[in-house]
């Protein structure tokens, strides 16, 4: 069971990649983001949530696996807070925009600004997962943001 944990947490052994690891296994989180746009928000909120919680034994278990902490090659909470970015943004469900959440989103999780840098300080599975759902959040601001400008640009050249 141990082995199945480690090789889901890697991303299916994307994170053992010797070149940018966290991007790489980030790309997982796209299907699963254009999937839930295409959902209820009930069921985006729902979906979104039981990720989540599953993300934090299998970071648990995978960090206690490979030596503790967040290990590099640890990339499912990558994949698995991405869907938060775009929890009830359907309008997001384009190509172009999925490219730009992520790369919003790995600019977040790569920076880590506050209070981000300091969740990962929390250890195991929680503060593995927790840094990057935090991030997705940001980046889920910032999409909110940008969307109400878009809409009321739009607006006034109507």
């Amino acid at each position: 069971m141990e082995t199945l944990t480690v090789w889901i947490a890697t991303g299916f052994g994307l994170g053992h990649l010797p070149w940018a690891p966290g991007t790489v296994g980030s790309l997982l989180g796209l299907p699963l983001a254009w999937w839930i746009l295409g959902r209820s928000r009930q069921v985006q909120l729902g979906v979104s949530a039981m990720l989540l919680v599953i993300g934090v034994p299998v970071c648990h278990v995978a960090s206690a696996a490979l030596g503790g902490g967040d290990v590099q090659s640890i990339v499912a909470d990558e994949f698995l807070a991405f869907p938060v970015a775009v929890l009830g943004l359907a309008a997001l469900r384009r190509p172009w925009a999925m490219a730009g959440v992520f790369v919003i989103y790995r600019f977040f999780d790569i920076t880590k600004p506050p209070p981000i840098n300091q969740l990962e300080s929390l250890g195991g599975g929680l503060g593995i997962m927790l840094d990057d759902t935090v991030a997705a959040l940001y980046t889920w601001l910032v999409l909110v943001v940008c969307l109400l400008l878009w809409r009321r640009w739009h607006a006034r050249r109507a």
